[in-house]
């Protein structure tokens, strides 16, 4: 019997605008290539977007 993996949810949170020095979405803290290849990652990818999210969401609020 095939288990379905059940799909990573996107982290967009419709707050959309790229930081042009930092080079990520204010809002979900994505890359535009992470962001535009998104459909396209496998579960692993996809957790490991949301890892390296945290991190510069984490540095973010640092910086704040």
């Amino acid at each position: 019997m095939m288990e379905t993996e059940i799909p990573v949810a996107s982290p967009c949170v419709k707050v959309c605008g790229m930081d042009d020095i930092l080079g990520y979405c204010v809002g979900c803290y994505r890359t535009l290539t992470e962001i535009a290849e998104w459909p396209q990652y496998s579960n692993t990818q996809k957790l490991e977007v949301l890892a390296r999210t945290q991190v510069r969401r984490a540095a973010a609020e640092a910086r704040n």
